[in-house]
């Protein structure tokens, strides 16, 4: 097997970016230094899916991406070039969103609790909405809908027509109206709003239901083809798509490793609390790298920053984004998220409790218990085995704060002790409204600094101490040595260039504030909070130079889509036309009125600095513990937002005329970010004992501008240090003093800069970073 030293995100599509264009890459990615091609989802999903996590057959390979013929060829192209490959796998859930494409659940639609398929989802046959036990489906707009209804004869079986949704009709229940055939069925439709959802979603989201993985006939149908590519040595490891949403993630993972075997890499998609550990019990390699993007990012935010942007943030929407606001706001929308989009399931919890407790409390006592509870709840889920007793805190605390509910919580503690269902729906609800919360809205309703508001982060630690930074990393090198590192995912809310330049804001915290204000005179925003949100988001994507032709349909399509998260004006249920128009219309006036020169040449003021950043953080997280992540198209700067924007086809050709460049030089064509990447990968991928499972030592630097430096060492453990990697932050303000006496802690020993070919005869951090704003140094005994 190919040890993993790196691995590069693939976003495959099948109208643009198959298994067949991945192996025709291979050999660019092999010249970049990569080791692993890691893909997004393989199986077949829903047709026209540009992601694949709405998987519809999780027994084959999607033809559209090339079939599993094409899977093989990639991997043997792979193997010729002593290279791997990663897959993403999603155990959680299937797209329903085309029901006829998913042969499981439209088997389900068809002969209901009969169905061999029925316990494969977690429907609830028994819910009290009056449904009859049927399934219930929210497609419709409103009930009068129904009468829309008809049969469609143009398919040798005849379906239920619904505009272009068509359902199964079981076998003898077709004849009569189209109304009186959905009234034979053994599902029915709902409206979409109804809050009636009989069957566990991907968080709130109707077009994917779940799967229980629990029952061994799922998990082994589900993992059939991946255990064959194992079995064939077609791959080297998966990445776990929200291991959280399952009803035991820790039996799942060890039943998945029981069924790989110790060798494969696994990783999972957890998402850790703001001090949350990672369970060591699990039987993994770690996370797909949250918790590291969120230290190698905020190590270059300013904290001298803070209190003006806070003060801006106040001034202008109420709220300075202060640990204070941000802690009573995220409660606030978990209370809000379980008694709307999630209250289905909070009902279902509720009963729960009830069947297994016998309490005689009101559903409302239960209900306002189970939700006051998952609201303070601070992680995902509580019951891995480091987090013991975290709900009892919660609970007793709620107690000293509000006394008189003793039987509701108390109820609710008998059933979360039993380790019931009750327990189990817990567990997946908490998930799903710390998601829907606060990833996808709370994150979008403050605004001091967005790129601090990143999955897993915590908006309210404005900046990472260098201390802070190497203690994080000592840790990841002792305990999670193989573990992902990411800057960028398809998941991140902005790219990390993008991040990039909006940390260089806390640099200059006082122009800004300025700039802000000027700005909104000018060309005021529908909106305050909107508008501060959004002007950091143009700042951070804002052209050098001619703007790309989709530039203005990108961030349209993006405002669109952050105001409707953010709920505080418009929404995705219930959209508000005058206020979305206003703010397409303010960001039209904005590139194309006067503010638009005051932006240009911000930008043009602080991009080399950003560029800086992104240097270093890149070269920090190559070089750092764990295995890091290029995620597609990253090796050159890039202004990508949130998905799909992050998904967009990635120009290969252009990067192939650049990888054999030596440029240090930062300037506008990313030359040198591809030259840090290649330079960097290489040489984890030649000396790999270097770093996973080497060393880890902080590399400090003393003097006037000694704050500027973050650094550390590498190697072989027991061994001397190998390789230090140097990244210069806080660049802007750095300028207006330079480097003066710093100097820089070098272990003992004759240095060369790996990317420069530089030697290194002096530990002034002058000399050192004379070659650009990073420096990759090898002692040279030991160099390639």
């Amino acid at each position: 097997m190919t040890p993993i030293t790196s691995t590069y995100r693939l976003q495959l599509r099948p109208d643009a970016f198959t298994l067949h264009d991945a192996a025709g890459i291979v050999d660019y990615l092999d010249t970049l230094g990569v080791s692993h091609l890691y893909l997004s989802p393989v199986l077949t999903a829903t047709s026209g899916s540009t992601h694949g996590y709405d998987v519809t057959d999780p027994t084959t390979v999607a033809a559209g991406l090339g079939g599993r013929e094409a899977l093989v060829k990639l991997s043997g192209v792979c193997r010729e070039r002593g290279m791997g490959l990663i897959v993403d796998l999603v155990p959680n859930h299937v797209g329903v969103a085309k029901p006829h494409e998913n042969a499981w659940w439209w088997d389900v639609l068809t002969y209901g609790r009969a169905s061999t398929y029925a316990d494969f989802f977690d429907i609830d046959w028994d819910h009290d909405n009056g449904a009859d036990g049927k399934l219930a489906l929210p497609v419709l707009g409103k009930p009068a809908d129904l009468d829309s209804l008809t049969v469609d004869h143009a398919t040798a079986t005849p379906l239920l027509a619904f505009y272009e949704h068509r359902f199964p009709i079981a076998p003898g229940t077709g004849t009569g109206s189209a109304q009186e055939i959905h009234a034979r069925q053994a599902y029915r439709l709902v409206p979409w709003d109804a809050g009636i959802i009989t069957y566990r979603r991907f968080f709130a989201v109707n077009e994917l239901a779940a799967l229980r993985q629990e029952d061994p006939r799922v998990f082994e149908l589900c993992h059939r083809e991946l255990k064959s590519w194992v079995d064939e040595g077609l791959i080297d490891g998966v990445r776990i798509d929200h291991p959280d949403g399952l009803a035991d993630p820790v039996e799942y993972l060890e039943r998945l490793r029981s069924l790989l075997g110790p060798d494969q890499w696994i990783v999972i998609e957890k998402i850790l609390g703001h001090s949350e550990p990672l369970d060591p019990l699990l039987p993994v390699d770690g996370t797909t790298g949250y918790d590291a993007l969120n230290q190698l990012g905020g190590v270059f935010v300013d904290p001298s920053g803070e209190h003006e942007l806070s003060e801006l943030s106040g001034a202008l929407t109420g709220n300075d984004g202060d640990s204070t606001w941000l802690h009573h706001t995220e409660r606030q929308f978990k209370r809000e998220t379980a008694r709307g989009e999630l209250a289905p399931e909070i009902r279902r919890l509720v009963r729960a409790i009830r069947s297994e407790t016998g309490t005689r409390c009101s559903d409302k006592a239960l209900n306002d218990a189970v939700v006051v509870v998952i609201a303070r709840m601070p992680v995902y889920r509580s019951d891995y085995s480091l987090l013991a007793g975290l709900t009892a805190r919660i609970v007793g605390g709620i107690h000293e704060l509000a006394p008189g509910h003793e039987e509701a919580f108390n109820a609710l503690a008998q059933a979360l002790s039993g380790g019931g269902e009750a327990a189990v729906r817990f567990q997946q609800v908490c998930g799903a409204v710390m998601a829907k919360s606060v990833e996808d809205r709370l994150f979008y309703r403050t605004a001091r600094l967005i790129s601090r508001q990143e999955v897993g982060g915590n908006p309210a630690a404005f900046s990472v101490s260098v201390a802070e930074f190497h203690l994080a990393n000592s840790d990841r090198a002792r305990l999670w040595p193989a573990a992902m590192t990411s800057l960028s995912t398809h998941d991140t809310k902005r790219g990390e260039d993008v991040r990039a330049r909006i940390n260089v804001l806390s640099q200059m915290p006082e122009v800004w504030s300025r700039l802000v204000q000027d700005w909104e005179e000018v060309e005021p925003s529908p909106e305050p909070m909107t508008g501060l949100f959004l002007w950091q988001n143009i700042v951070g994507v804002w052209p050098v130079g001619e703007a790309a032709p989709d530039f203005r349909s990108r961030l349209h399509a993006y405002a669109e889509k952050a105001i409707r998260e953010a709920a505080l004006a418009t929404s995705w249920n219930s959209p508000d036309s005058s206020f979305e128009t206003a703010v397409h219309t303010w960001i039209d006036n904005v590139i194309d009125g006067p503010v638009a020169a005051s932006i240009t040449q911000l930008v043009s003021r602080i991009a080399r600095h950003a560029w800086s950043d992104s240097l270093g953080q890149k070269l920090l997280q190559i070089c750092g513990p764990g295995i890091p992540d290029i995620y597609q198209g990253t090796e050159l700067w890039e202004d990508s937002l949130v998905d799909p924007d992050n998904r967009r086809l990635i120009d290969f050709g252009i990067r192939r005329t650049l990888v054999d460049s030596t440029e240090t030089s930062v300037d506008a064509t990313g030359a040198a970010k591809l030259h840090v990447v290649r330079t960097a990968l290489t040489l984890r991928r030649e000396y790999p004992s270097w770093f996973v499972g080497g060393t880890y030592l902080p590399v400090l630097a003393s003097g006037e501008s000694s704050g500027h430096v973050v650094g550390f060492s590498r190697g072989p453990r027991g061994g001397k240090a190998a390789v230090v990697a140097l990244a210069t932050r806080h660049s802007m303000v750095l300028a207006d003093h330079g480097w003066g006496d710093t100097v820089i802690g070098l272990p003992e020993g004759r240095w060369t800069d790996n990317a420069t070919g530089n030697v290194i005869e002096s530990s002034r951090a002058g000399d050192i970073f004379r070659g650009g704003p990073t420096a990759l140094l090898i002692r040279e005994t030991e160099s390639p």
